[in-house]
């Protein structure tokens, strides 16, 4: 696993060593995902501004793959191209061996904002998406609840959106986004606007059930400490236009005990070394 964009990795401490530059699994043509020179930039009649640049990285079926860089990266751009919300100017983009396709039942996309329906009940909103691929009635309200009950959220089924607060409407969020079956979960900032506390107990809820259901995920945050307590493997990306600087595999058990990991010296180890590549990408210190 090795690339074109290297660091030095001296100070970086051996258990906590990760792979540097443009990374692509042993055996990548079985990948969930590859990204194979990847270029992509804004196009307006004023200017052209390059976004991504030369992304080379593949992702194994069921690992959980955590992307962290600055602003203005190209990190959500990742993601859309995978939805098929956006087709790659240079270079090519496969999910599961084919080209990306808009309104793909393999793909799920959840947001740093609940977007529920305010008119409908939770149950509702878990319902919706499966309501629009024609699932009974019946059989989709069976499993809305089943879920709801997962996410800690039995006994809410009738709530409205006002009614619920900021980490519960998260959790129907998640709840309705598994209810679909992805194959593949983009997550894009999904706990970043929770306090400390939901943001804890929501991420534990997200674990045990992907932990069942073993999707392939792409996260993107910037909450370094939750990528390294999340994911399998983390990808650092450079300041615009997004590259590939590092990445770094997470020597992490599972399943993991989220409260346990932050007096883990493995963990701690990891954290410091993600940080000592990262931080070069940022002119000011506001990541950490």
């Amino acid at each position: 696993m090795s690339g074109r964009h290297h660091s030095k990795t001296a100070d970086v401490p051996r258990s906590a060593q990760g792979t540097l530059g443009n990374s692509a699994l042993p055996g990548s043509s079985g990948a969930a995902i590859a990204f194979d020179g990847l270029c992509h930039r804004f196009v307006t009649a004023e200017d052209e501004t390059p976004v991504l640049e030369d992304i080379s990285l593949s992702v194994a079926p069921g690992e959980l793959l955590a992307i962290v860089g600055p602003s203005g990266c190209g990190k959500t751009t990742l993601l859309n191209l995978l939805a098929g919300l956006e087709e790659p100017q240079q270079g090519s983009v496969t999910l599961f061996g084919a080209p990306p396709q808009t309104g793909s039942g393999e793909v799920g996309y959840l947001f740093a904002r609940d977007s529920l329906l305010p008119w409908r009940t939770a149950l509702e909103n878990v319902c919706v998406g499966m309501q629009l691929r024609g699932v009974r009635r019946d059989q989709r309200e069976e499993r809305a609840r089943s879920l709801l009950k997962a996410v800690g959220l039995g006994g809410f089924e009738g709530a409205y959106r006002a009614q619920l607060s900021q980490g519960m409407r998260q959790r129907v969020a998640l709840a309705r986004t598994l209810a679909l079956e992805p194959r593949l979960l983009l997550m894009d900032e999904p706990f970043s606007a929770l306090d400390a506390q939901t943001r804890l107990q929501v991420q534990e809820t997200f674990l045990s059930l992907w932990e069942r259901v073993g999707a392939t995920v792409i996260l993107i945050t910037h909450d370094l400490s939750e990528a390294v307590a999340l994911a399998d493997r983390v990808v650092i990306m450079t300041r615009r236009p997004g590259r590939v600087k590092a990445v770094f595999s997470i020597k992490l058990a599972r399943p993991r005990d989220l409260r346990e990991l932050q007096s883990d010296s493995t963990y701690l180890e990891h954290y410091a070394a993600i940080w000592g590549e990262l931080k070069s990408e940022f002119s000011t210190p506001d990541f950490g």
